[in-house]
């Protein structure tokens, strides 16, 4: 489905949400269930990110990019 981007590679932990930032580094929030946890960030490789593209760690552990089927500019 997507391409690869990153060549870091994530740890995941369970009860928190991984996604690409504005900044383009990686960070999890914590779930609604997971009470104790705090926004982090967790990735020190810089992602430069495209307009278009929807961007997301795999179940690898890697950064993922994907295109976007109705993007408009």
């Amino acid at each position: 489905m997507g391409s690869k981007v990153g060549s870091e590679k994530i740890g995941r932990d369970n009860g928190y949400l991984y996604f690409v930032g504005k900044d383009g580094y990686v960070w999890a929030a914590p779930m609604k269930h997971n009470k104790s946890g705090r926004k982090k960030k967790v990735g020190s490789e810089k992602i430069s990110k495209e307009a278009g593209f929807m961007y997301y760690v795999g179940k690898d552990g890697y950064v993922y990019k994907a295109k976007l089927k109705n993007f408009r500019k």
